[in-house]
């Protein structure tokens, strides 16, 4: 490669390259030191909910309960190892950055080629580039032949950039070489290059605690509150009635297992794994688990506007000249179409040199083999290919003899090409940036006349027609013999379109019942994005519609007025953080989707940042929470519903799970301050937190959802676990548990039967009042038919259940493990009527107290 150059570099020699390391560093992107392994494991053990099942184990070890020790601590290791899988894979969203620089480069050093790390590249060096190659650091261009650089993942913008040592001679790190070859001098590494000051911003954005994680917290502090008060209630109690230390001990140790639900962090990740299975299924990957919960929370979705809400299959629907209106047919990149005017096929010379500039001035290819279309190349620009082939089957490539490349400041490009004995400067882009640099206008029978004002009203209104009409317009012209981008030939407007996607209105308009509201980002002119939003239904007026100039300029105004925003059109993808923040500052939950480098910051400000799985870089997709599949906004809508789904599913199993609990510590409460035996053992409680509980619990997970969900707004950011009468519901359910599991045990004593006996009926009648609960807990329907066979999981798992009881009351060897009893009819009868009194009182009573 080197010896192919027509000038050589000598390059650093190694003394010079090993002194500029040790000046400069490494050519590596360290933000901070990442946490260890073990750090991460650590702190899954510092939730509050964990602290009380340790020292729960603890006690139980001492007081010599091995296997619910061993059972407990089980499960606190399962929880702890789940949450550590998670915080891990979420560790590694600057680690994509990393590895757009863990690759090898060719660089000179004393005149000698040199392969090595892209790490050890350092300011100074002569990097070797050629086609197919990433850049390895910031630099400019010494020699070049023919470059072409895909800038996309900093810029966003789908079009190769030309290089050249005189003019655009920047090169950046992550970028990759798609044509041509050259030398580059390295002027920046790490962290001073433009990708490094990416990655200080996307390690300085701030997570926050997903709203499931604040509500888990105060539900720990509300259940550590409860353990400890009620714990010393008794312990006072036993010291004013001296009763036996060890007994107050067991005592103890049975309300702690039994005010701790020890289950509840195992379902909630179980939920949330079935939530993230579900989305899977739909074309939505969840990375991190909360995040599934944080969807049933959005209001907003950010959505840019091309390959998200529509096909990025761009069609040309209409020309425009100063003269002539022209109607193109077909769609996407469909062949067949009649270019016609009033219904007639059209032909002239003004719109074969249309296609000129289409054919020309335009880096996309398309060929056709047999019946399939072989594209590449920005969707604009194969549109522009599609519409030459429609009026003639073949327009030649003129030889280039230079280009101006489009950039998203100059937003045109411009080719010269040779053409006969003389050159033709072709020309196109947004109408804004070209129309005051034209000239003249061609006639269609290729006549040149000097455009005046009311030739350039005509073209403007046009213009604002075609973008009215939700047309994407470029501008075509072009100059002879010159390359100067000023007094040109306006030849038309070009108008083209990128449908819907199929189901995004539809999907729109269901976010927008459940109160989630759209705002569609997109580079296109403000008339045009208006136009689209208002066929997707996501802005009624023009007044919903602000630039992104328009957001610089007075961010304070957008700001107070970002409610009632709905499309940010001209949009810099730099942009998408700051509105993202502006939203959030209101109170918004936020959903913000991207693809590029550049949107990895907003994509990790956001609540719920989501990266395109088709057309996302790595570095964005590390950055979120969720990748789109299929990159459709669609997507997102399903993911939302799920996130709901799964809410409402945590909802009914904590419901569940917290009611069971308190009705276990009401009848250890209860028989206390009665002055009675302790009426189950630590063994019994644990049985009955692990499977009675726990079965159920993970069958109420997987809940189909009730059918207005999506109907229902969504729910404020700080609204609590226990809002909408939860919180009463629960106490009162487990009061009621409680004080007929307390007559159960008391009963059996009174009539004179054994302690173990009355302690087995006390315990089979929390078994059957909680699974009885269980169905009730399923679904917000008040049928039977609904409760029962709404939810078949939760039907198996209560059969489960209830089988597992009765082999540990009828299986001798379990009953002496569980020291229980066999039950017989007259036991069976209080059983029943005591399982049951807790549901007829709370369905027929409740509602009135």
């Amino acid at each position: 490669m080197v010896n192919n150059l027509k000038s050589f570099e000598k390059g650093l020699s190694f003394k010079e390259a090993e002194e500029n390391l040790k000046r400069f560093g490494m050519n590596e992107i360290e933000i901070e030191k990442g946490k260890k392994s073990l750090s991460i494991f650590l702190n899954q053990f510092k939730d509050i909910l964990v602290l009380i099942l340790a020292v729960s184990t603890a006690l139980s070890f001492l007081l010599g309960e091995f296997l619910d020790a061993i059972v407990i601590f089980f499960l606190i290791i399962l929880n702890g190892t789940l949450g550590f899988i998670q915080e891990y894979k979420a560790e590694r969203a600057l680690e994509s950055l990393k590895n757009y620089i863990s690759y090898k480069a060719k660089v000179i050093r004393d005149r000698k080629l040199e392969v090595i790390e892209a790490k050890y590249v350092t300011v100074g060096d002569i990097v070797v580039i050629e086609e197919g190659d990433r850049i390895p650091a910031d630099g400019v261009l010494v020699e070049g032949y023919s470059l072409k650089v895909d800038e996309s993942i900093l810029t966003g913008e789908s079009i190769a950039v030309d290089k050249d040592v005189h003019s655009k001679n920047e090169l950046y790190m992550g970028t990759y070489v798609v044509k041509g070859k050259g030398l580059m001098k390295v002027t920046s590494i790490g962290l001073n290059t433009k990708m490094g000051r990416i990655a200080k911003v996307l390690g300085e954005t701030q997570e926050t605690k997903t709203p499931l994680q604040v509500r888990l917290n105060q539900l720990g502090k509300i259940l550590a509150a409860i353990c400890i008060t009620i714990c010393s209630v008794i312990v006072i109690l036993g010291i004013i009635r001296k009763q036996n230390i060890y007994d107050m001990f067991m005592i103890g140790i049975s309300l702690a297992v039994a005010a701790i639900p020890e289950g509840l962090p195992a379902v909630v990740t179980i939920t949330l794994a079935i939530g993230v299975q579900r989305m899977a299924k739909k074309n939505a990957l969840v990375r991190k688990l909360s995040s599934v919960e944080t969807l049933g929370c959005v209001n907003v979705i950010c959505s840019d506007k091309t390959g998200t809400l529509t096909e990025n299959k761009m069609t040309v629907k209409r020309i425009e000249t100063v003269d002539l209106s022209i109607e193109v047919e077909g769609t996407g990149y469909d062949l067949k179409g009649r270019i016609l005017l009033n219904g007639r096929i059209l032909k002239n010379q003004l719109l074969d040199y249309i296609m000129m500039c289409a054919v020309n001035c335009n880096n996309a290819e398309l060929e056709k083999i047999k019946n399939d279309l072989k594209t590449s190349g920005d969707p604009t620009e194969i549109a522009l290919l599609v519409l030459a082939k429609k009026y003639k089957e073949y327009i030649r490539r003129e030889v280039k003899v230079a280009e101006i490349p489009f950039d998203s400041n100059k937003r045109y490009m411009g080719v010269t090409v040779k053409y006969s004995d003389s050159s033709i400067l072709f020309v196109k882009g947004a109408y804004e940036s070209l129309i005051g640099r034209c000239k003249f206008y061609m006639c269609q029978d290729g006549t040149i006349k000097e455009l005046t004002s009311y030739e350039k009203r005509i073209i403007a209104k046009k213009n604002e027609l075609m973008c009215s009409a939700a047309l994407r317009v470029l501008l075509m012209c072009m100059k002879f013999n010159s390359q100067d981008v000023d007094d040109m030939i306006f030849l038309g407007l070009i108008g083209m379109i990128d449908p819907p996607k199929r189901g995004v209105k539809l999907a729109i308009s269901k976010a927008r019942k459940a109160g989630v509201k759209t705002v569609m980002i997109t580079g296109d002119h403000k008339l045009t994005a208006f136009a689209i939003a208002r066929e997707l239904g996501i802005a009624e007026s023009f007044e919903e519609v602000v630039t992104g100039e328009e957001l610089e300029k007075d961010e304070k105004f957008i700001e107070k007025n970002i409610d009632n925003i709905s499309v940010f059109a001209r949009v810099d993808p730099l942009c998408k953080l700051k509105i993202v923040r502006l939203l959030k500052r209101k109170g918004n939950i936020v959903a913000m989707t991207g693809d590029g480098v550049n949107d990895a910051p907003a994509i990790k400000e956001a609540d719920i940042g989501i990266a395109m799985g088709i057309s996302g870089s790595d570095v964005t997709k590390e950055a979120a929470s969720m990748v789109l599949l299929d990159d459709n906004y669609s997507t997102i809508v399903h993911a939302i519903e799920e996130g709901r789904i799964v809410y409402d599913n945590i909802k009914k199993f904590v419901k569940y799970l917290l009611a069971c609990n308190i009705g276990e510590v009401m009848i250890m409460l209860f028989t206390s301050i009665l002055n009675l035996p302790i009426a189950l053992l630590p063994m019994q409680i644990l049985w009955v937190n692990l499977v009675t509980d726990g079965l159920p619990a993970a069958a109420l997970s997987l809940s189909k959802g009730d059918e207005d969900l999506m109907k229902r707004k969504p729910r404020p950011k700080k609204e609590s676990l226990f809002a909408g009468g939860l919180k009463h519901e629960i106490m009162l359910r487990g009061l009621l548990i409680g004080i007929f599991a307390t007559l159960s045990f008391y009963l059996p004593l009174f009539k004179g039967y054994e302690l173990k006996t009355s302690r087995t009926v006390a315990f089979a009648t929390l078994v059957i009042s909680q699974l009885i609960f269980a169905f009730e807990c399923s679904t917000n329907k008040r049928n039977v038919l609904s409760m029962l066979f709404g939810n078949i999981y939760l039907l198996i798992a209560v059969i489960s259940s209830f089988v597992l009881f009765l082999l540990v009351i009828y299986i001798p060897q379990l009953g002496i493990v569980f020291e229980v009893s066999s039950l017989k009819s007259l036991e069976w009868g209080i059983i029943i009527i005591c399982s049951l009194f807790p549901s007829l009182f709370h369905n027929l009573f409740a509602k009135n107290i």
